[in-house]
């Protein structure tokens, strides 16, 4: 099997991303990079704000080059941080919840970045847009 995701199998994260923020009933930006960061699907719901377009995308990202989801950025980039200043790195990083790695078999393979809701409700979306990843890989 390949070492990234396949358009398939993004489009099966971005899927269950959308119908989670559909449940919660927030729109969203949801966004699914391969291991080196590059979109392979995106998906805008009707009334996610524009802003979250770019943010969502830049989570997904983020998390690929930190291979950390992106709540686990924000204690490290405040003030006297060691990692201080991160967002201004790579073409802005962001350093909030929202982007989740995405793995098979322990090896990254891709990130899901979503934005246009709390960090709380994001972060709540990217998750099962993740576990839609490992539902897939557990039953092939």
């Amino acid at each position: 099997m390949s070492a990234s995701l396949t358009y398939a199998q993004a489009h099966r994260i971005l899927d269950a991303g959308i119908a989670k923020a559909d449940e919660i009933g927030q729109p969203m930006n949801v966004a699914v990079v391969d291991d080196g960061g590059h979109l392979l699907a995106f998906g805008r719901m009707d009334g996610a704000i524009r802003a979250s377009i770019d943010i969502s995308i830049r989570k997904a990202r983020t998390s690929v080059l930190m291979n950390l989801p992106t709540a686990a950025l924000t204690e490290l980039v405040q003030p006297g941080a060691e990692l201080y200043g991160l967002e201004q790195t790579a073409g802005g990083m962001v350093a909030f919840g929202g982007g989740i790695p995405l793995y098979r078999d322990g090896e990254l393979v891709g990130a899901v970045g979503v934005s246009a809701g709390s960090v709380e409700q994001d972060v709540t979306v990217a998750t099962a847009a993740a576990e839609a990843l490992e539902a897939a890989v557990l039953s092939a």
